[in-house]
């Protein structure tokens, strides 16, 4: 493989693929209700990014339920799943609240984890502290899963026609924990124009402060974001490189009906970069060259529902193509994650 793959991360600490379940717990945005800012960035649409199974009003449970259901049917062979906190910003709420809504995800039987989806300037040092103490397995001291033992090596076995490798099952304390920031650009000018409602060293900080703790954390980016040349996202790299992240998020900036950015993008396309397919897989494989080699890549591309916008460009092709197209222009220009650095 010539870069790494969060789903790979997976596979070799815990032995198996872990899927992630989008759950809705009804957060809302400093950036909506006003202690940061109103109207939130000016991308976003919420509804556009998460499956239909999330829904605020359902219980954790039955999301984590539906959610089981329907990635069952591509992913047959996954028997564990962390719950992902996407929609908004899921570390904005008092303590306790927090705590009740993590713990209720995780009494489920098939979680063995939380991804946090939040911001850089809504968590602090109780709210790192607990979920340091949560992946330590401090908090719930009953909770138990049965996982692979990563400490033996596999043994071959026929399972249902098919030749697996196969470890022993051991019991597992401690809870998957990981802090996914949204950061968005390296740039404080794209951050104020995008109405982020935070700098990045506001986003340096929080991510500093729960590394420190031991925590797995990733950063989302969006590539295209108006005023940011080719060249401004390529030299970003060596920003990202610089945080102790253990895993990124890329997705190509999509204009979303009734954002205030498809406005913008109406009377301002100039101030754009609008990427083809082949021209996108080209420039990031660019990006790749650039980042350190120990990171790991869990998307490079996102997909908006059609509904939500007025084209789409590179057409209905689905994430598994654009994968193979990734590794395929890999191969052909002999390269990888890391090559020029």
């Amino acid at each position: 493989m010539r870069y790494n793959t969060f789903v790979g991360y997976f596979k070799e600490r815990y032995g198996e693929r872990l899927q992630k379940i989008v759950l809705d717990a009804g957060f809302t945005c400093p950036n909506r209700d006003g202690k940061v800012g109103r109207g939130g960035c000016t991308y976003c649409d919420n509804a556009a990014f998460h499956p239909a199974y999330s829904t605020a009003g359902k219980s954790l449970v039955r999301q984590l339920d539906e959610g089981i259901g329907f990635h069952k049917v591509r992913y047959r062979n996954t028997t564990h799943y962390l719950a992902y906190f996407q929609s908004f910003s899921n570390t904005y709420a008092p303590l306790e609240r927090l705590k009740a809504l993590y713990e209720e995800a995780l009494s489920h039987p098939a979680v063995v984890g939380v991804v946090i989806g939040t911001r850089p300037d809504c968590v602090d040092e109780d709210k790192l502290d607990y979920l340091a103490d949560l992946a330590q397995g401090k908090i719930l001291k009953d909770w138990v899963r049965m996982m692979p033992d990563m400490s033996v090596e596999p043994v071959m076995e026929e399972i249902s026609g098919a030749v697996r490798a196969v470890r022993p099952l051991v019991p597992v304390r401690k809870p998957v924990v990981i802090v996914e920031y949204g950061i968005e650009s390296c740039y404080d000018s794209t951050l104020a124009r995008i109405n982020r409602g935070h700098d990045f060293e506001t986003a340096r900080r929080a991510v500093e402060m729960t590394a420190e703790r031991g925590l797995d954390v990733g950063a989302h980016f969006i590539l295209g974001l108006p005023g940011e040349t080719k060249e401004m996202m390529l030299e970003a790299a060596s920003r990202i490189n610089a945080l102790p992240i253990r895993s990124v998020k890329f997705h190509q900036l999509q204009i979303v009906k009734g954002t205030r950015m498809e406005k913008e993008y109406a009377e301002r396309k100039e101030d754009f970069v609008s990427f083809g397919l082949e021209e996108y897989i080209d420039f990031f494989v660019d990006l790749l060259e650039r980042l350190r080699p120990d990171l790991y890549i869990e998307r490079f591309v996102g997909e908006v529902p059609p509904r939500f916008v007025n084209e789409t460009p590179w057409g209905l092709i689905r994430n598994a193509e654009l994968l193979r197209l990734l590794e395929q222009r890999l191969e052909g220009r002999d390269t990888w994650q890391g090559r020029l650095l």
